[in-house]
């Protein structure tokens, strides 16, 4: 008979999994690798995840998740179109400069898979879409033009991307280019 197996082992190595995609890419991480950080067989991995495929899958939508939840949080107690996008802009900041930051799991699954047009992808590639559109309504909430949802992206996504210590670089260009769109008297607070 079949062992059933332990509550949470699916969790177990999607969180193992997950650490070792960060920091290693997906690429770069065998699923004996797997196997071994989740303290689990290979038959019960497999069960779980039939391929490494929906690994990777399960492994960007928990990201998607944990980075729609801090979103959330960081929204919640700012009601002005301006705050928000402030806000939202002080929370990638933040987030890029924590230890450990390795870039944005999204934009580093497409980038480690170009071509790919696999379950995986179209996951990254619809929270990126998400994320812009968030980006978009924030934007055109405080009266902002195409061209400024334009350059804030460019610059959020140089924030993502670039070096932590410029991190607040990016926080006050978009709040000049939110103050010169709108004319308010903002202040970089982050």
């Amino acid at each position: 008979m079949a062992r059933t197996p332990a509550p949470g082992t699916r969790e177990t190595i999607l969180t193992a999994a997950a650490g070792l995609f960060y920091e290693h890419g997906v690429r770069g991480v065998s699923m004996a690798q797997v196997v071994e950080a989740a303290g689990c067989g290979k038959n019960l991995l497999y069960k779980h995840f039939p391929s490494k495929a929906e690994l990777a899958a399960a492994y960007l939508s928990l990201v998607r998740h944990e980075r729609e939840r801090s979103v959330t949080e960081a929204l919640h107690w700012s009601t002005d179109p301006v705050d928000r996008l402030l806000a939202l802009t002080g929370e990638v900041a933040d987030m890029v400069r924590q230890p450990g930051y390795r870039g944005c799991a999204f934009r580093n699954y497409l980038t480690e898979f170009p071509d790919e047009d696999d379950e995986p992808a179209r996951v990254a590639q619809a929270y990126l879409a998400d994320s812009r559109a968030q980006w978009d309504r924030l934007v055109t909430g405080i009266g902002g033009s195409a061209l400024l949802a334009d350059r804030i992206w460019l610059v959020v996504n140089g924030l993502y991307t670039g070096p932590a210590g410029q991190a607040g670089v990016a926080v006050e260009w978009i709040t000049e280019l939110v103050r010169a769109e709108t004319g308010n008297s903002i202040s970089a607070t982050r």
